[in-house]
């Protein structure tokens, strides 16, 4: 189109210069020393176009006669990046379709020439990780930094993804804290660092990270609680087991100030002082919890307690029933309690209370035992029977081995049977 267009705008041009020269077609005359040159001025203009046109021409040839060995470098150049490109998306492909073999192959087989052989390199890591021949990964990692020394962080975190799939923790570890000291605010390197922690059980440093895990916002606020709290419990069982019996108060201590009042942390801070025989402190601790929030794990718990002051924690719980009367685990406990008192008829009197609001196997087998001690085996024998009824349940459908109304109720004759030959 541009062609036509210059060619119609010298048509114009010939034809206006024509008939300027129709009507006076002029001369030229050039003289040198003896010589003279005499011509028309058109024939002189039509020689200077050929002479013009001949020379660009020629210099036109010389020029891609000498740039002839760039121009092949460049077209060879980009035809193999341009290979390149399709093996690389081949290698992708093999790779999401499983096939590490080759997508190594061809991941690798023209890497020098692509684009983008940074990725080329880690996706090969990736396949040989899969072919576990870790040896080539850990080149092929090698050879990713090299060709991008600046893309430190993202080979890093493939190194160390890696190393963790592999269960190389301590490898993966070293790599992360390199990482962390070059990237310190990397949301990625500190999910990883979160992850590998939880699985070294290393909660001392897991703990140190977690403010900057929130105010990162490396995950999300009820996760970050849930690892919070499951970071703490962890700590508070580590310190259980140590003989240090200060240690422990110490590891409570160590917790914020607004986790004190947390439901799972103060069970586990409890039970945990029961074993080491600190009942009266357990007791206090989940009276005071109790005080700020109503639980019904910290109440079944404050019924498992054997303090030194049985009649004054009774005293206590039966304080509660002013705020919840109708509460079946608050009535199983205040029962509990009157049983550790010998209060036989007012522990009676609570079991059934509880069992009338919801049944529990847990307080039919609870009124089974206070029956016994009151010389009433018959009725004893049938609480029994009614709390394995709610106890044998069928969680899942097994199709090998159903679960029938027949079969259960076999299960719990034989139950049964086992309690009376006890009894």
């Amino acid at each position: 189109m541009k062609l036509l267009f210059f060619c119609l705008i010298a048509l114009g041009i010939a034809a206006f210069v024509a008939l300027g020269i129709s009507e006076d077609s002029g001369y030229v005359l050039i003289g040198y020393d003896v010589w003279t040159f005499e011509s028309s001025l058109a024939l002189f203009v039509l020689a200077l176009v050929i002479l013009f046109s001949g020379m660009y021409m020629a210099l036109r040839i010389v020029d891609n006669l000498l740039s002839a060995p760039d121009k092949m470098r460049s077209w060879s150049s980009r035809y193999s990046a341009k290979r390149a490109r399709k093996a690389l998306n081949r290698g992708l492909l093999e790779l999401s379709e499983g096939d590490w073999k080759g997508a190594e192959k061809h991941l690798l087989r023209l890497a020098d020439h692509s684009e983008t052989p940074l990725l080329n390199y880690l996706a090969a890591a990736r396949s040989a990780q899969q072919q576990h021949a870790y040896d080539r990964r850990d080149h092929y990692l090698q050879l990713a930094h090299s060709c991008m020394p600046t893309a430190d962080v993202a080979v890093g975190l493939t190194q160390a993804e890696l190393q963790m799939a592999h269960e190389q923790q301590e490898q993966a570890l070293a790599t992360l804290q390199h990482l962390r000291s070059i990237a310190p605010h990397h949301t990625q390197v500190l999910k990883l660092l979160k992850t590998l922690y939880e699985q070294l059980g290393d909660w001392i440093h897991l703990r140190e990270l977690l403010p900057e895990l929130r105010k990162r916002n490396v995950i999300g606020e009820d996760e970050l609680e849930a690892l919070e709290i499951n970071v703490y419990k962890a700590l508070l069982g580590k310190a259980a087991a140590d003989d240090d019996r200060a240690r422990l108060l110490q590891s409570w201590e160590e917790i914020p100030r607004k986790r004190h009042t947390n439901e799972a942390l103060v069970v586990c801070y409890a039970q945990h002082l029961m074993q080491r025989g600190r009942n009266d402190q357990a007791r206090d601790l989940v009276f005071d919890a109790m005080r700020k929030q109503w639980s019904e794990a910290l109440i079944e718990l404050y019924g498992h307690i054997e303090s030194s002051e049985p009649s004054k924690q009774l005293s206590t719980a039966e304080g509660w029933l002013s705020r919840k009367a109708d509460d079946a685990i608050l009535l199983l406990t205040l029962g509990r309690l009157c049983l550790r008192c010998k209060l036989w008829g007012k522990a009676r009197n609570y079991f059934e209370s509880s069992l009338n609001i919801g049944a529990s196997s847990t307080t039919y087998r609870e009124l089974g035992v206070l029956l016994e001690q009151l010389e009433e085996p018959k009725k004893a024998m049938e609480s029994y029977r009614a709390g394995l009824e709610l106890h044998v349940e069928t969680p899942t459908l097994n199709l090998d081995s159903p679960v029938t109304a027949a079969n259960k109720e076999s299960v719990v004759e034989e139950s049964i049977q086992q309690l009376e030959q006890s009894a």
